[in-house]
């Protein structure tokens, strides 16, 4: 089969295209004849060489979906169509990033949908973040207020439309003062550009704070965000969009606010459902949710997404198709 095979930690160049073996079906595992995946921010620093215990050579991606090829214990017929995600793919064991995967039987999740396979490809692990972020990490309600650090990401935008579902005041943030009408017709109530510090201009806004942040830029804001919350008021740290894991000083008893609450969200497959992830689908066949895809790529330009990706180009999420 033809792979993009992380060769050794490094720049984008060193993900390379190459004819490997079809692994060898195993009790408990499921072979799966890939038609998509999406790329994932964590597989940028994976490739980097910043994710603990990856060996290389390795091929990459953490979600996929195609068809069954081979399940050996019949739990899913040859043809139907599944999802594959986390659970150690594309880090422990060869991941999405070819024409096939073997993978644990836990991981895969079975649905039905007439979809383009572009579209189905973008969906695993972005719904799989957003509903683990805002249903199980800040456990959303309706009428509070929610602020989105990151709110044009494919996470910002699903999250924005999610929220806005289930009755939320949504305020998104964007560096560009341009994709200010871009969030807006998301669904977003209110739009702050951020230059990093806009504690000050959401107070404007909310003099109290706000219930929930969903911060999406990561370590480089984490401070400004807690100092949006209102009391008893809780921020999730989701995503790492300003490329820092960590920080150079942080004081919990002087960065987080009296009653303030911190929590970070680092899904599993555990946290997703079949009967949630085909739900979701079905929202966006009937088109009630849109998707945010950014750019389509083929499986021999996977080293020329990363770059993209890496080059902050997109405007959405980036999908491979087999």
């Amino acid at each position: 089969m033809k792979a993009a095979v992380t060769t050794r930690s490094g720049d984008s160049q060193v993900i390379e295209i190459q004819e490997v073996p079809i692994p060898e079906v195993k009790s408990g595992w499921v072979l799966i004849k890939i038609k998509a995946f999406g790329l994932n921010r964590s597989e940028l620093f994976t490739r980097r060489g910043e994710s603990p215990g990856v060996d290389f050579p390795r091929i990459q991606g953490i979600e996929c979906v195609g068809t069954i090829e081979n399940d050996p214990s019949d739990t899913y017929q040859k043809g139907q169509q599944v999802a594959a995600i986390m659970g150690g793919m594309g880090r422990f064991f060869d991941g999405g990033y070819a024409e096939y995967t073997l993978v644990p039987l836990e991981i895969v999740f079975p649905f039905a949908s007439e979809l383009p396979w572009d579209t189905l490809g973008a969906l695993p692990e972005m719904f799989q973040t957003v509903s683990g972020s805002l249903n199980q990490a800040l456990e959303i309600q309706k009428g509070e207020s929610l602020l989105i650090r990151g709110g044009t990401s494919s996470i910002g935008m699903l999250a924005c439309q999610l929220a806005k579902s289930k009755g939320l005041t949504v305020i998104s943030t964007t560096r560009n003062p341009d994709k200010q009408q871009i969030l807006i017709d998301n669904g977003a109530d209110y739009v702050i550009i951020d230059d990093g510090n806009i504690a000050k201009k959401l107070k404007e806004v909310y003099p109290n704070g706000v219930h929930k942040v969903l911060e999406l830029i990561g370590t480089r804001t984490l401070k400004d965000s807690l100092k949006c919350i209102a009391t008893k008021g809780m921020v999730c740290m989701t995503g790492i969009l300003g490329n820092e894991w960590t920080m150079s000083s942080f004081s919990p008893m002087g960065d987080i606010p009296s009653l303030g609450r911190l929590t970070v969200y680092m899904g599993e497959s555990k946290n997703l459902s079949k009967e949630l992830l085909q739900e979701f689908i079905n929202d966006v066949e009937k088109g009630n949710t849109k998707l945010n895809i950014d750019k389509v790529f083929r499986l021999d330009e996977v080293a020329k997404a990363h770059q993209y990706m890496e080059d902050n180009k997109a405007k959405g999420k980036i999908v491979v198709r087999v």
